[in-house]
C-alpha cells in the first residue's frame, strides 16, 4: 500500500492529463473531471485509515536510499490535509457545473484546477524542502493561469499582483533552501531534523527566519498579504473557493511542519516574534474587511484574519498548540470556502457582490440565508459551531501559556468579525432591495450548487456537534511531531 502515498499528486496529474486531451469536448471533459476529483477523495480516505494506526507512509522513488532519493511521507497531519482538500475539489467542481458566476469556460480551467490540486497535494506530501518549493511553484503557475484565465482587464492586474509579490516569496524560498543544503548537506525533513541540532544556535536561527519569511509571504500574513485582496476577488466563484480554501494554508502547513517537526525546537525568539506577527495579521486583516463592501473583498480579507489565528497557534511553540492550529485550519478550510461559494449564489440570485446594491434575500430565499447563517457565524465563533471550538482550543492554550495581549487580540478580531457578518447579513438579506420591482432570475440552474454548499455545511455541522473527533484526531497529530512535547 505504500503507493499509495503518491495518490494525492498521481490521482489529480492524470485527471490533468485526460481533460486537457479532451479539451475539444466540453462534457466528456466535465465528466473525466468528476472522476478525477471522486478518485482522488477515494484515495485520501484510503490514506487517512492508513495512518490511524500512526504509522505513517512512506514512499522513496527510484530505490534511492534515505536521505539521497525523493521522498514521500504522509502521517496524521499531512493525512487530514489531503482528505480536506480532495473534499475542497469535489464541492467546487461539483459547483462549477451550476450556473452560478460560473465565469468563463475555457477549454484549461479544469486541466488547470486539477493541476492546482496537484501542487497542493504534493505540498502536504512531500518529505523533501526542495521538492516543497517544487510544489509552490506548481501552484503559483496555475493559480497565475486561472487568474489570466478570463482576460479581463481586472484579472490581469490581479494576476500581474499575485504574481509580483509571490515571486519574491519564491525567491527567498529557493535561496533559503539554498542555504540550508549548504548549512547541513541535506534537504530530506527526516535528515535535517537530524543534522539541525548541531548548527550553530545564531547560524540555526537566521536560517530558519529566512525559511519562514517565505512561507508567511505565501500565507497572507502581515504585512506581505496586499496581493490576497487585490487579487482573489477577480476568480470565477467555484474557482476563488478553491484557491480561498487551499492556497493560504499550504504556506501555513509549511510553517507548522518545519517549526513542529523538521527544526523543532526551535529558537525561543522565534514563536514571540510569530506571535506578534499572527496578532497584527487576524487584527489588520479584519480591518481590511471591514471597511469593504464587496462580499469577495469582505471574505478575501477574512481569509488573512483566519490565518491570523492559526499563526497564533502555531507561536504557542506546545503540542496543544500544534493541535490547535490542525483544528483551526481544517474548520477555517471549509467554512472559507463554503462562504465564497455562497457569495456566488447570491451573486446568481441578485446580479451583483455589492452589498450596497443588493437585498430582500431573506424574504426571497430564506433557505440561503439560513444556510449562510452556519459558516458566518462559525467564522466568528458563535457556539457550538466549529469556529466556537477552533478558537476556544487557542485560547486555551493561550492564556495557559500567559498570553494575556494576544488572547485580548484575538477576542477583539472576533468581535469585529461578527460586525463584517452582520453586514453581509443585514445589506444582502434583510434590508429591501434597492431596486423597485426586483425579482429573482429564472430558469436558473443551481441545483448542483446547491448540493455542494449543503455539503459543506454538513460537514462544518459535523465538526461544531461532534468536535471531540477531530480534536482527538489532531491531538495524535500533534504528539506524533518533532515538537510535540
Amino acid at each position: 500500500m505504500s503507493a499509495l502515498v503518491a495518490t494525492p499528486v498521481l490521482v489529480p496529474l492524470a485527471t490533468v492529463a485526460l481533460t486537457a486531451l479532451a479539451a475539444g469536448r466540453p462534457r466528456l471533459q466535465q465528466v473525466l473531471s468528476g472522476l478525477g476529483s471522486l478518485a482522488l477523495l477515494l484515495c485520501a480516505l484510503l490514506l487517512l485509515g492508513q495512518v490511524e494506526g500512526g504509522e505513517g507512509a512512506r514512499l522513496a522513488f527510484g530505490n534511492w536510499p534515505a536521505p539521497f532519493g525523493i521522498e514521500f511521507h504522509v502521517d496524521r497531519l499531512s493525512a487530514a490535509l489531503v482528505l480536506v482538500t480532495a473534499l475542497m475539489g469535489s464541492a467546487s467542481l461539483l459547483f462549477l457545473a451550476s450556473d452560478a458566476d460560473p465565469g468563463r469556460r475555457h477549454p484549461l480551467l479544469l486541466p488547470l484546477l486539477h493541476g492546482l490540486l496537484v501542487g497542493v497535494g504534493g505540498a502536504f506530501v512531500t518529505a523533501d524542502l526542495f521538492n516543497l518549493y517544487v510544489w509552490f511553484e506548481v501552484m503559483l503557475i496555475c493559480a497565475l493561469g486561472l487568474l489570466a484565465l478570463g482576460a479581463r482587464p481586472d484579472q490581469l492586474d490581479g494576476a500581474f499582483k499575485y504574481m509580483v509579490l509571490n515571486l519574491l516569496g519564491t525567491l527567498l524560498l529557493l535561496i533559503s533552501v539554498g542555504a540550508v543544503y549548504a548549512a547541513t548537506g541535506h534537504l530530506n525533513f527526516t535528515a535535517l531534523s537530524q543534522a539541525a541540532p548541531s548548527l550553530p544556535p545564531a547560524l540555526a536561527a537566521v536560517l530558519l527566519t529566512a525559511l519562514l519569511l517565505s512561507l508567511l509571504l505565501k500565507s497572507g500574513a502581515f504585512p506581505l498579504y496586499a496581493w490576497l485582496p487585490a487579487s482573489y476577488h477577480t476568480l470565477p466563484g467555484p474557482v476563488l473557493a478553491l484557491c480561498a480554501g487551499l492556497l493560504t494554508k499550504v504556506g501555513v502547513y509549511a510553517v507548522l511542519r518545519l517549526t513542529g517537526d523538521v527544526f523543532a525546537p526551535v529558537p525561543a525568539l522565534l514563536p514571540e516574534a510569530l506571535g506578534w506577527i499572527a496578532c497584527a495579521t487576524m487584527l489588520f486583516g479584519v480591518l481590511g474587511a471591514a471597511y469593504h463592501w464587496d462580499m469577495r473583498r469582505i471574505l478575501a480579507f477574512h481569509i488573512v484574519s483566519q490565518i491570523g489565528y492559526i499563526l497564533l497557534a502555531i507561536a504557542l511553540d506546545s503540542a496543544a498548540g500544534n493541535r490547535a492550529a490542525l483544528f483551526y485550519t481544517v474548520h477555517h478550510i471549509v467554512v472559507k470556502a463554503t462562504l465564497f461559494l455562497l457569495a456566488a449564489m447570491i451573486w446568481r440570485y441578485t446580479g451583483s457582490y455589492d452589498l450596497r446594491r443588493i437585498g430582500g434575500l431573506f424574504r426571497a430565499r430564506p433557505r440561503l440565508a439560513l444556510l449562510f447563517m452556519v459558516p458566518a457565524l462559525s467564522l466568528v465563533g458563535i457556539p457550538p459551531l466549529s469556529g466556537f471550538w477552533a478558537k476556544l482550543v487557542v485560547l486555551q492554550e493561550a492564556l495557559a501559556r500567559g498570553h494575556y495581549a494576544w488572547t485580548a487580540v484575538a477576542l477583539l478580531v472576533s468581535v469585529l468579525t461578527l460586525y463584517s457578518m452582520m453586514k453581509i447579513w443585514m445589506e444582502a438579506f434583510w434590508k429591501d432591495h434597492p431596486q423597485k420591482g426586483w425579482s429573482l432570475p429564472r430558469n436558473t440552474r443551481l441545483a448542483p450548487a446547491w448540493c455542494a454548499t449543503l455539503s459543506l455545511a454538513a460537514v462544518t455541522l459535523w465538526i461544531s456537534f461532534a468536535p471531540q473527533a477531530l480534536l482527538a484526531y489532531a491531538e495524535a497529530a500533534a504528539l506524533s511531531l518533532g515538537g510535540g512535547r
